[in-house]
């Protein structure tokens, strides 16, 4: 580090700092300051050093770093010419968060605690001015650290809501489902907490798909997702298993009543009507859906999700041997 005469750097007269700072108040405060040469690798001040000199970045850049609980050091951000910094350890009287180390070589403009001090009790106009610039510096930091940690977790409730749901349908997927079963299943001082799986698949949609292709069938897909969202009780969990295999998860509820449910369910399904277009022309067609359902019930039929599920689809190909459209409870061999 080398020490050299004050100039008026124009990257200084434009500094944050002195926003507000007419040109008497800017070469009164400057006149405090003096430049410093830092050479690459170089260190201006370490974390947990006392904090002594604030500082502002004329030229070069510097690189923030902090200590982890492994002791090695983690990359926080780049500063460029014109930011200050230091300033809040010796506002605070506290130790530097941080190490900050220059990037290449840089020159910084330094004043001292004692100095900053200096100006605040004997020049209180530009001392009030100093600290609103470092007051607005920080706001503006903290709001683009908020927007950053709002981004972050709107960027994890989607990575949330894409590990747990399905894209076409937008209803839950297996392993969602699966999981909440296995979280009901935990048992407590009353036992295993009662609950119902609709197990269902749309009949002879294969033949919607030869004749009218993917397409045709994602909009039956589609559709009968759309019911099982608007006819779902707060707290059902209703699931995609893959290609037009559904699951309805519905707690503490027992097997009539699960039954009921499913009933309304086949019969709203039947009701829709879903327009495809004919592939290779503009001509379209509607169609009906027809479902085939299965319901098992714990802990009457089975004590964990495999068991369960198992139920709830001998169920279902009950209901699919017995002519389609309809829905079957399970009943023990």
């Amino acid at each position: 580090m080398s020490i050299l005469p004050p100039i008026q750097d124009p990257v200084l007269i434009n500094s944050p700092l002195f926003a507000s700072m007419s040109s008497l108040e800017f070469n009164a405060v400057t006149a405090f300051m003096e430049r410093r040469h830092f050479a690459a690798g170089e260190a201006i001040f370490n974390e947990g050093d006392h904090g002594e000199d604030m500082f502002i970045l004329l030229s070069g850049s510097l690189s923030a770093h902090k200590k982890q609980s492994d002791g090695t050091m983690r990359w926080m951000f780049d500063i460029v010419p014109g930011a200050f910094l230091g300033e809040m350890s010796v506002i605070a009287g506290e130790p530097r968060s941080a190490t900050i180390t220059a990037r290449e070589d840089s020159d910084l403009m330094v004043l001292q605690g004692i100095d900053f001090y200096r100006i605040i009790f004997d020049h209180p106009m530009m001392g009030i001015k100093m600290l609103n610039s470092i007051g607005a510096v920080q706001n503006s930091w903290l709001n683009q650290s908020s927007k950053h940690l709002r981004d972050l977790v709107q960027w994890g409730e989607t990575a949330r809501r894409r590990a747990i749901t399905d894209e076409l349908t937008g209803l839950y997927n297996r392993s969602f489902l699966e999981e909440t079963i296995k979280d009901r299943f935990k048992t407590g001082a009353v036992g295993v907490r009662e609950m119902s799986l609709i197990m269902m698949d749309l009949d002879k949609v294969h033949a919607i798909n030869d004749r009218y292709g993917p397409a045709g069938g994602d909009k039956v897909i589609i559709a009968t997702a759309e019911v099982l969202k608007h006819l779902g009780r707060p707290g059902d969990i209703a699931a995609r298993l893959s290609g037009d295999e559904f699951a309805v998860l519905l707690p503490d509820t027992a097997g009539q009543d699960a039954v009921t449910v499913a009933e309304k369910i086949r019969e709203k399904v039947a009701n829709q009507v879903v327009t495809v277009t004919r592939p290779g022309s503009s001509e379209t067609d509607e169609l009906h859906i027809r479902t085939s359902m299965g319901i098992a019930v714990a802990p009457q039929h089975a004590d964990n999700v495999r068991d369960l599920s198992f139920a709830a689809d001998t169920a279902l190909r009950k209901a699919k041997g017995l002519g389609r459209n309809r829905v079957e409870l399970y009943e023990r061999a």
